[in-house]
């Protein structure tokens, strides 16, 4: 699956508790994605974050704006 870029606010980190990292997205603080690599668990968040947003779309939800777009 392609995804599409994006401006949202992406972090990786190290999930102790879970023992892999923890991709995490600050304009959806409820998603999160584990991985073994912090590559797979960026890929993974964003590919939640793309499906996330398309799911409000077809619901005519608001779509989180990005920080970066903020004024």
């Amino acid at each position: 699956m392609m995804l599409k870029p994006d401006r949202y606010t992406y972090r990786v980190t190290w999930s102790e508790e879970d023992g892999e990292h923890v991709g995490l997205c600050a304009e959806f603080p409820s998603l999160s994605w584990l991985a073994a690599s912090p590559e797979a668990a960026l890929k993974g968040i964003r590919r939640v974050v793309a499906d996330a947003v398309e799911d409000m779309r077809q619901n005519g939800e608001p779509v989180p704006e990005a920080i970066a777009a903020r004024r």
